[in-house]
């Protein structure tokens, strides 16, 4: 079996796509990549397409060998990258740009140096077995991915058989919307009738900062409370990635993509759908501000996010906001 095989699995490395998008009403969350569209560039980087498995590398990248006559793989997100060929020759390589590898070589993922999380892809995916329509790994569930969990030294990453030759290297400069330092843009609602009009204003004025317990599932955030008009729990009801809650502490929690499908805090405010990765995208201690649109402007910078990569599909670039 062509295969790279896991030597150091570096801080939480986990095997993720798209996820599972469809199945929330059977209480089965989308789960996938925390920063879809870094993993979409990913892909394309290696010649995928953008919705393939690939690794998830959250801090701290893995050590991998190859157990292949030749792989292509392809880094999207700012990290070191060290090669060490069979013949115990070292180098580095550049992030948002693909490389052949032969079997032997290893490669090495530094600190994650700018944001929490990079992507490696590999021309033809990761080939674990689908759990619902998808390779994604659910940390907090045990399944999906490669048994459930993040990887340990000594797992075998299954690859697949068809997969594209090597060379033809593609090379990519971060996109505009990666490095972008704005406000991150959300639509109030679905619940913002159980806030103050003084809470909602603090949302978009307040700098806010990334905790230590924040994970794949949200973000919590520390800065002034945000007062509740009445209770803090409603009758529980659906719930997005995106989803602004706010509990009976007063600071927001940010649903990321392992998020419930379901919860009993009032939502003041819902993040745009293309401002999702740039929460992914956070490590704890960073600041964010909330900039508050209408469902008119978030569809537009979700269409202008995907007309981007169409353009780049396409071998061109476009500039969303």
């Amino acid at each position: 079996m062509d295969a790279l095989r896991v030597l150091a699995p570096g801080l939480l490395t986990s095997v993720q796509d798209v996820g599972r998008p469809g199945l929330r009403r059977l209480g089965v969350p989308a789960g996938g990549a925390a920063d879809p569209p870094t993993l979409r560039l990913a892909n394309l980087l290696a010649g995928n397409p953008q919705g393939a498995a690939a690794l998830e590398v959250t801090h701290g990248g893995p050590t991998l060998e190859v157990l292949a006559e030749s792989v292509r793989v392809a880094l999207a997100g700012e990290c070191a990258i060290g090669i060490q060929d069979a013949g115990g020759h070292r180098g580095e390589a550049a992030a948002w740009s693909s490389l052949t590898l032969r079997r032997g070589d290893r490669l090495r993922l530094g600190r994650v140096a700018s944001g929490l999380r990079a992507y490696l892809a590999v021309a033809g995916g990761i080939a674990v077995a689908p759990v619902l329509g998808s390779a994604a790994t659910d940390l907090r569930g045990g399944w999906g991915g490669l048994r459930g969990r993040a990887l340990r030294a000594g797992d075998l990453l299954p690859l697949a058989s068809d997969r594209p030759a090597g060379g033809g290297e593609t090379r990519l400069d971060p996109p505009p919307w990666w490095t972008r330092d704005g406000a991150v843009r959300a639509v109030p609602g679905p619940q913002d009738g159980h806030f103050t009009a003084a809470a909602l204003e603090l949302l978009a004025t307040a700098q806010w900062t990334v905790t230590p317990s924040s994970d794949r599932t949200g973000l919590r955030l520390d800065g002034p409370e945000l007062e509740h008009r009445g209770a803090a729990e409603i009758v529980s009801d659906a719930c997005l990635p995106g989803s602004i809650q706010v509990p009976g502490s007063r600071r927001p929690i940010v649903l990321l993509a392992d998020g419930g499908t379901t919860g009993g805090y009032p939502k003041i405010a819902t993040v745009a759908s293309a401002d999702l990765g740039a929460l992914g995208r956070l490590r704890p201690g960073a600041r964010l501000r909330f900039e508050l649109v209408d469902v008119a402007t978030a569809e537009r910078l979700r269409r202008e996010l995907e007309a981007w990569f169409a353009a780049v599909a396409r071998g061109g670039t476009g500039t969303p906001s």
